[in-house]
C-alpha cells in the first residue's frame, strides 16, 4: 500500500493519527460535559460548541501565515501540539461548579477550548503543506527520469491523500470509546452507574426545586435510586445530586489526561521523523510579464469566471457542512435524548462516522473508477452528495413520524417508563450516519479538488483559506439544529428543515451543473 510513496507520510498520518485521536476524545463529549459540568441549556452548549468548531477552522489561516512568515514549518507543527497538549491539561483538571463560581468556570473552559484551537491551527494545515510537499520533490525527482516516471509519481498524490485521511478516521474510530468508558470507571468507584438523564434533573433540583413537575421529581428520585448506590429513598436529595455531577464530571475530566498523552505521543512521533520531512519551499520571484490589453481584459475575466463558480460552490458547502456536523449537535442531543442508552452511552456512537469513512472510501474510489463512475464530473458528485445528505434528514424525518416523537424537551417531560419505552434503537443512527458519510465522501475530499481545478494558479492559497472559511462558516450555524430540536412542537419538524435545506442546495447545485462543468472544463 506504501510502495511508491515518500518515506515520511507514514510518520506523518501516525503524528496526525496521535493528534486526532486526542482532539475527537474531546470532540465526542464537548457538547454533553458543557451540559452536565455546567447544566448549561442544550441550545447555550451547542452555541459554545459552534464558536468553538468555527475557530478550529478559521485559525488554520493564521496558523499558515505563521509557518510562511517564519518559514519554518516544522517548527509551527510541534510548537502546536504542545500549545494544544496545554488546552487539555486545563481541561483535565477537575473543578467543582458552585452558583458563586459558576461563570469563572466557564470562562476557563472556554480559554482551554481557544488555545487548543490556536494550537490546531498551528498544526494543521501546516502538517497537511509538508504533505504536499514530499510529493512535489517525489514528483521533481521523477521528472528527471522521464514522462512515465513522472505520470508514476502523479498518481500517487490522491491515493497519498487517502491514505492521509484514512489514519485520521482511524483515530476517530476510537476515541469516543475513551471518555464514556473513563467516566463510566470512575462513577463504578463511587458506587455509581452512568445514566445520560440524571444531570439535567440533578441541575435542574439545586438551581430551583420547586420549578420541577411532580414528574420530573419522581423521575428523579427513580433514577437516583437506581444510579446512585449511596442513595437511599428519603435521603438528602441535594447533596446526592451534588455527589453524582461531581463524580460524573470527574470522570470526563479525567479522560482528557488521554488527549494530553495523544499530543505528547504524535509530538515525539513528529521531532523523532522530523528529518525525513522536507521543507516547503520559499516562493521564488516571478519574472514580471508585459500583457497586452487584450491579453488583461481576458485574464481578468477568466479570473472573474473561476472565482464566481467557487463562490457559487462555496456557498452550497456553508449548508453541506451546517447539516453534516449536527452529529456533534441536534443529533448528539437526539442520540442522548431519544435513542436507548443502556449499553452504550450517546458519545460512543460518534465512532459511526469515522468507521463508516474507513468502510466505503475503498468502496467510493472503486466507483469513481470505472466507467459509469467517470461520467460524473467533480460538481455533479458535489450535487449527488447533497442527495445523500437529504436522504439521511428524510429517513430520520419518517421515522420521527412514524413514532409521533414530540420536541426533545417535551420528551423528557414525560415519566421515566414512557421515556425508556418511546427510546429507539441504534439502528436508527447507523441508517442516519451511513447517508451522512456516504455524503462526506462525495462533497468533502472532491470539494477540495474542485478548488485545487478551479483556483487562479496564483490565488491557490487563499482560494483554500476561502474553502475553510466556508466550512468554518457552516460551523458557526450548527447551534440552531438543538434550537430547533427543543422547540419545534415535533421533532420531525427539525429533521425536515434540514431535508429541504439539503434539496435546495442539490437543486441549485444541479442548476448551476452546465454552468460549473464548462468552468472546470476550461482549466483542464
Amino acid at each position: 500500500m506504501f510502495k511508491g510513496h515518500p518515506k515520511g507520510l507514514i510518520w506523518a498520518a501516525l503524528s496526525n493519527m496521535g493528534e486526532r485521536f486526542g482532539y475527537y476524545i474531546m470532540n465526542a463529549v464537548l457538547v454533553l460535559f458543557l451540559c452536565s459540568k455546567f447544566g448549561l441549556p442544550d441550545d447555550v452548549a451547542g452555541l459554545i460548541f459552534s464558536v468553538f468548531y468555527f475557530m478550529i477552522y478559521i485559525m488554520a489561516l493564521p496558523g499558515g501565515i505563521v509557518a510562511d512568515k517564519l518559514q519554518n514549518y516544522k517548527g509551527t507543527i510541534a510548537a502546536g501540539l504542545i500549545v494544544m497538549a496545554v488546552g487539555y491539561t486545563m481541561l483535565s483538571i477537575p473543578t467543582t461548579v458552585s452558583p458563586e463560581n459558576k461563570t469563572a468556570m466557564l470562562v476557563l473552559i472556554c480559554a482551554a477550548l481557544l488555545i487548543i484551537t490556536i494550537g490546531n491551527g498551528l498544526f494543521k494545515g501546516n502538517l497537511q503543506a509538508i504533505v504536499g510537499q514530499m510529493y512535489d520533490n517525489l514528483e521533481a525527482e521523477a521528472a528527471k527520469k522521464g514522462p512515465e516516471a513522472l505520470a508514476e509519481a502523479q498518481s500517487k498524490r490522491d491515493p497519498g491523500f487517502q491514505i492521509f485521511y484514512v489514519f485520521i478516521n482511524l483515530g476517530g474510530v476510537f476515541a469516543p470509546f475513551v471518555a464514556p468508558n473513563i467516566r463510566k470507571w470512575w462513577l463504578a468507584k463511587s458506587q455509581m452507574v452512568y445514566n445520560s438523564d440524571l444531570p439535567a434533573l440533578c441541575h435542574q433540583y439545586l438551581n430551583d426545586a420547586t420549578s420541577m413537575t411532580d414528574v420530573q421529581m419522581a423521575n428523579l428520585e427513580t433514577w437516583m435510586t437506581a444510579s446512585n448506590h449511596n442513595f437511599t429513598a428519603g435521603a438528602d436529595m441535594a447533596a446526592a445530586c451534588e455527589s453524582y455531577l461531581h463524580v460524573f464530571n470527574t470522570g470526563v475530566h479525567y479522560s482528557f489526561i488521554a488527549s494530553i498523552a495523544a499530543m505528547l505521543l504524535s509530538f515525539i512521533i513528529f521531532m523523532v521523523t522530523k528529518k525525513m520531512y522536507p521543507t516547503p519551499a520559499k516562493k521564488e520571484k516571478k519574472e514580471v510579464v508585459n500583457y497586452t490589453p487584450e491579453e488583461r481584459v481576458a485574464m481578468a475575466k477568466d479570473i472573474r469566471q473561476r472565482m464566481a463558480g467557487l463562490y457559487a460552490v462555496l456557498g452550497i458547502v456553508i449548508f453541506f457542512w451546517f447539516s453534516f456536523h449536527q452529529n456533534t449537535q441536534s443529533l448528539t442531543i437526539f442520540t442522548r435524548n431519544f435513542v436507548n442508552s443502556d449499553q452504550v452511552a450517546p458519545e460512543v456512537w460518534q465512532f459511526l462516522n469515522p468507521f463508516l469513512v474507513i468502510v466505503l472510501t475503498p468502496i467510493i474510489m472503486w466507483l469513481f473508477s470505472t466507467p459509469w463512475g467517470r461520467k460524473f464530473s467533480t460538481p455533479k458528485k458535489i450535487a449527488v452528495g447533497m442527495g445523500f445528505a437529504a436522504c439521511a434528514y428524510v429517513f430520520l424525518t419518517i421515522f420521527s413520524m412514524i413514532v409521533g416523537y414530540p420536541s426533545g424537551t417535551a420528551f423528557m417531560a414525560q415519566d421515566a417508563a414512557t421515556i425508556a419505552d418511546q427510546k429507539c434503537g441504534a439502528w436508527v443512527l447507523i441508517v442516519t450516519y451511513f447517508f451522512l458519510t456516504v455524503a462526506e465522501l462525495f462533497i468533502s475530499p472532491l470539494g477540495l479538488s474542485f478548488v485545487s481545478k478551479i483556483a487562479p494558479k496564483h490565488l491557490q492559497g487563499i482560494c483554500q483559506g476561502l474553502w475553510l472559511g466556508a466550512t468554518a462558516l457552516g460551523n458557526l450555524i450548527i447551534f440552531l439544529g438543538v434550537r430547533m430540536l427543543n422547540s419545534f412542537p415535533h421533532l420531525w419538524m427539525t429533521w425536515v428543515t434540514f431535508a429541504i435545506i439539503c434539496i435546495i442546495a442539490m437543486s441549485v447545485m444541479f442548476g448551476m451543473l452546465k454552468w460549473l462543468e464548462k468552468i472546470t472544463a476550461q482549466q483542464q
